[in-house]
Order: structure tokens, then C-alpha cells, then sequence
């Protein structure tokens, strides 16, 4: 089954046809996370909401159309998991330390956003570390839309196409929430234009 292509498992899964699910979540489980982690910043926290997501998508994949991507669809489910549960909770999502349930020195490094390089002097680094965390809380302060746009544009290199795909939203509205989300990070950093 793992030489088949999305549309052939989709089919299968379609039929109830279990070991086929079994395959799309074994194809997608790690890209579904990434997404996720990287909108909410909490392990534990994306875990459940990709566990959440792969229910909705079990559920409802009998309303998946083959002439989309399979990977959109999946996506799109999970970025509207993530953007309801931080409308619904509203926190801060970012942390240039690491997931704020990080208890360990070893939990902290694997879950912190790392700038910079490596060969840095102690200041350089220091600089480098104030930076990252001032564009965290900046992007943090973004409306979940905008967010999800400069997250899959800047942190996952998708394409302007690929967004609007993902997120099902026009074209225009994928720029102009990237061009308002990128006005609004340079008035957060103004501080920091140096």
C-alpha cells in the first residue's frame, strides 16, 4: 500500500477499508504535527489537536473530492483545528525557550527555536537569542489567519498557491493576509530596525 498514491489509499479508505487509514496517517502524522506544533508551540497540546484532526478527517473522509490534494485537505483540517483552539484560548504561542510544559534542560533545547549561528561570539548569540524572541512575540501577537499565512509562507516555504490551496482561501486574500502580517511584524520591531 505505501507504493500507492494518495488518491488510490483515499479510495480504499473510502471503503472502509482500515489498513488504508492506517497508511494515511502513517504518510502524514509527522507533516500534520510539524503544522501544528508550529502554530500552538506546546508538544503535548499538538499532539492532541493532531490526534483531533485525524478523527475529523477518519470521519470525514467520505467528503473528501479526489480532484484536490489529499495533503490540502489534511492541512487545512488541521490549521482550523489550531486557529480554533487559540481563538478559543487566545495564548501566547511562541517561545523562544522552548514549549512552556519544557521541564528538563534536554525538553527545552528540543522544543526552542534556534537563530543564529553556531560559531557566534557569547554576545552575538545573546543578540541573536533577544531577536528570535521579540519576532516570536511578535508573530504570536498575529491574528490566527495571519499567523497561519507567514507561518506556511516563511517557516514551511509554501508557495502563495499552495497557501491559498491549504488554507482554501483565494489568492488575493492569501497575499493581502501576508503583505497586512508582514506591516504589522515591522510596527512590532520597530524597535528593532537596527
Amino acid at each position: 500500500m505505501s507504493a500507492a498514491s494518495d488518491q488510490q489509499v483515499v479510495a480504499w479508505a473510502k471503503q472502509g477499508h482500515d489498513a488504508a487509514f492506517r497508511e494515511l496517517v502513517r504518510r502524514y502524522e509527522r507533516p500534520v504535527f510539524s503544522l501544528l506544533y508550529r502554530m500552538v508551540r506546546d508538544r503535548a497540546l499538538a499532539e492532541d489537536l493532531a490526534q483531533e484532526t485525524f478523527i475529523k478527517v477518519l470521519n470525514g473522509i467520505k467528503s473528501y473530492r479526489p480532484e484536490f490534494k489529499f495533503s490540502s485537505w489534511i492541512f487545512k483540517i488541521a490549521n482550523n483545528a489550531a486557529i480554533d483552539h487559540l481563538r478559543r484560548k487566545n495564548i501566547d504561542t511562541l517561545s523562544l525557550d522552548g514549549a512552556p510544559n519544557a521541564e528538563t534542560p534536554e525538553q527545552m533545547r528540543a522544543t526552542s527555536l534556534q537563530l543564529g549561528d553556531r560559531a557566534e561570539s557569547p554576545l552575538d548569540e545573546v543578540e541573536s537569542r533577544e531577536l528570535g524572541t521579540a519576532i516570536e512575540r511578535a508573530i504570536a501577537r498575529l491574528r490566527p489567519e495571519y499567523r497561519s499565512c507567514i507561518l506556511l509562507r516563511h517557516v514551511e516555504g509554501y508557495s502563495y498557491e499552495e497557501i491559498a490551496e491549504t488554507l482554501d482561501l483565494p489568492l488575493g486574500t492569501v497575499k493581502t493576509y501576508i503583505h497586512r502580517a508582514r506591516n504589522e511584524l515591522r510596527g512590532y520591531l520597530e524597535d528593532r530596525r537596527d
